[in-house]
């Protein structure tokens, strides 16, 4: 079936078929007949033909470091909840945290002709940047800042720095962290800085050497409480880059006879629902993640439409959660 048959059984021009398929202005009346025939023919029009009329796909290609992860799950359902609002879908990739497969993917998705990229970074090395400026399609950044570029992330330094200085003000005085890679400017640089000033003014600056480095997962979080702890001797709290390293670190310490929060005190970032679930809670710093990802598809489809590029920068706060009292 096609446009010509369409247009002849509702009644009207081929025009007029056009028109409603492309979301052109018609008349109700002659929308209601399309619309009838349509539903009645189960017609649907060729996307193939539609992108090399349009020169659009209505596909927006995503990149993420990994699904297992409840800060990515969080931001990609804030995407889907605007996908779903819109004609376009998503097409996800998945890198596995392998910063050259976030260059890879973005050079692919350009080359396929996806109208835009959203990209949920972990590191900007020069063959990121390098790619970034190659691209032929709009981008937005999430979570993390890129100057030039359109981004939505999150201040990891204060929220980093204000878990810290809660810690300290409950009486801890020889802290610990647990940072993530410092090529990772929000979640390792910036959240470790956080902490560093934070131990600096409440005047105990020595305490920035008390510093491991860990992986995203609860299995890093385990084996580097032990480093930490034969680095560190008489801790009495220790500040996680994040919920999994905080929980990996909990599960050390109860496994050798370390009280939490008697002993120890432990902090993460992110507030998933597994802090929820540990015995004791943990404290944590809350980041707007659904809501980042909102923004990053709005501010994507303003890119696509106005065909121009707007390098807005948007920062969310966060706030700190102490289930802990």
């Amino acid at each position: 079936m096609t446009i010509a048959d369409i247009a002849r059984m509702a009644g009207v021009s081929r025009a007029a078929v056009s028109r409603y398929f492309n979301k052109g202005y018609i008349s109700e009346e002659k929308q209601a007949a399309i619309r009838k025939v349509v539903e009645e023919t189960g017609y649907r029009p060729s996307i193939q033909a539609q992108t090399l009329r349009t020169k659009k796909t209505k596909m927006i290609g995503v990149i993420v470091p990994k699904i297992a992860s409840s800060s990515i799950g969080r931001v990609v359902e804030g995407m889907l909840s605007e996908f779903n609002k819109s004609e376009y879908q998503m097409m996800l990739a998945v890198t596995q945290n392998e910063p050259k497969k976030e260059v890879e993917y973005l050079s692919a998705f350009s080359d396929r002709q996806v109208d835009g990229i959203i990209l949920v970074a972990t590191v900007f090395t020069t063959a990121h940047k390098r790619a970034l400026k190659n691209m032929s399609v709009p981008v937005v950044i999430v979570g993390q800042y890129l100057s030039g570029y359109c981004c939505v992330y999150h201040d990891d330094y204060h929220a980093c720095y204000d878990l810290t200085r809660l810690m300290m003000e409950k009486g801890r005085t020889n802290i610990g962290f647990m940072s993530a890679m410092w090529q990772d400017k929000a979640a390792g640089e910036a959240r470790y800085r956080g902490f560093c000033d934070a131990v600096s003014d409440m005047g105990r600056a020595g305490l920035s050497e008390n510093v491991v480095i860990a992986d995203f997962t609860v299995a890093s979080g385990y084996e580097k409480a032990g480093e930490i702890l034969g680095k560190c001797a008489g801790l009495d709290g220790l500040v996680c880059a994040t919920d999994a390293m905080a929980v990996g670190a909990m599960q050390y310490l109860r496994e050798h006879g370390i009280a939490v929060p008697q002993t120890i005190l432990v902090a993460g970032h992110g507030d998933s629902e597994i802090t929820r679930m540990t015995v004791p809670n943990l404290i944590s710093a809350h980041y707007y993640y659904e809501k980042s990802g909102r923004l990053s598809v709005r501010r994507l489809m303003d890119l696509m439409q106005h065909d121009e590029s707007m390098a807005e920068e948007v920062k969310l706060g966060y706030e700190i959660v102490d289930l802990c009292g």
